[in-house]
């Protein structure tokens, strides 16, 4: 049982990326933020509650896919290592690692922003599954997937559809990324969330309890935290709403007056007029086809395809091509 850290990204280059992004962000029209913003502590534990509301299908639906495939894709893979990109650590992945010890696996490589995030996750796993090698890797996966170390034979992993998070240009650039990081006999996984009734799509971001209005409010402060802001949440509305022409979710902070903002370590004053959005996320939605065109653009081919039983969220798997 081993516990490893390996930093490839540390607090000076997350400050200087934030302050960096939040500067470009705020100062354009219109004022835009990257979502992986919103996952400081406080964020993650939002985030985590999410997952469990009864509008929110999506972690429900992919889990259900893995207790029906997990035992069958590590055998076909037989790696030596899981590598997991934006590690959750929820069910899903102990459904992987246990299939991963059976068929003679042994190391698990998640890639998170947050030392603190990996360094407990090690411990709680370690202490679960005691033949586990545990290398967390501090990192953001637009910049430090090739940064990762290999081990051996890998099945490569990105779930709960946060590639639903780059828009259509960016994502084939990233899946080449991914395809870097394979070998021959490599695979990637890939969660995605499906195209469905507006209905649905409308309420799994409007939750009734308004947890995810909370989450996306989250991204102020931590600009305040970090950026010696002085926005007050209580000044913007959350906003979700599909755009059927994109096929996707998007997530906007919405000034409720007029606010004029300070942010101490920026030099950078900002104002926003009343009813002035802020992007702050936005959450693609698939089809089987634009799935296995990305993938072909980026040199991977889509083996196999595997769906809840209501059609709501797929497991795509691919290999180099």
């Amino acid at each position: 049982m081993t516990v490893e850290i390996l930093s490839l990204c540390g607090p000076e280059e997350f400050a200087r990326t934030l302050a960096a992004d939040a500067r470009a962000g705020l100062t354009q029209s219109p004022k835009t933020l990257p979502a992986k913003y919103f996952y400081d502590a406080r964020g993650s534990e939002l985030f985590d509650r999410i997952t469990r509301l009864p509008e929110y299908y999506l972690t429900r639906a992919e889990t259900a896919i893995l207790e029906r495939t997990a035992e069958e894709l590590v055998a076909l893979v037989r790696p030596r290592e899981i590598v997991e990109i934006g590690a959750g650590y929820s069910r899903k992945t102990q459904l992987l690692l246990e299939a991963l010890g059976r068929h003679g696996g042994q190391r698990f490589v998640p890639l998170d922003v947050s030392p603190a995030a990996l360094a407990e996750a090690g411990q709680r796993l370690t202490a679960s599954y005691p033949w586990l090698e545990f290398l967390g890797v501090c990192g953001d996966f637009e910049h430090h997937l090739g940064g990762i170390p290999r081990s051996g034979a890998r099945l490569v992993c990105f779930l709960g559809s946060t590639i639903g998070n780059l828009t259509a240009e960016e994502r084939v650039p990233f899946l080449r990324d991914v395809r870097a990081m394979l070998e021959k006999n490599d695979r990637f996984l890939l969660g995605v969330d499906l195209v469905k009734p507006l209905a649905r799509l409308h309420a799994a971001y409007n939750d009734a309890e308004g947890v995810t209005g909370l989450f996306n409010k989250n991204v102020l402060l931590v600009l305040d935290r970090e950026l010696g802001g002085d926005l007050d949440p209580a000044d913007f509305a959350h906003r979700a709403f599909y755009d059927p022409k994109r096929e996707r979710i998007e997530m906007r902070l919405v000034a409720l007056r007029r606010v004029e903002a300070r942010f101490a370590k920026l030099g950078l004053e900002v104002v926003f007029e009343a009813t002035e959005e802020l992007h702050t996320e936005i959450s693609c939605k698939f089809r089987r086809e634009v799935v296995a065109r990305c993938f072909k653009d980026a040199g991977l081919v889509l083996e196999r395809w595997s769906t809840d039983e209501a059609g709501d969220f797929a497991l795509a798997l691919g290999r180099p091509g």
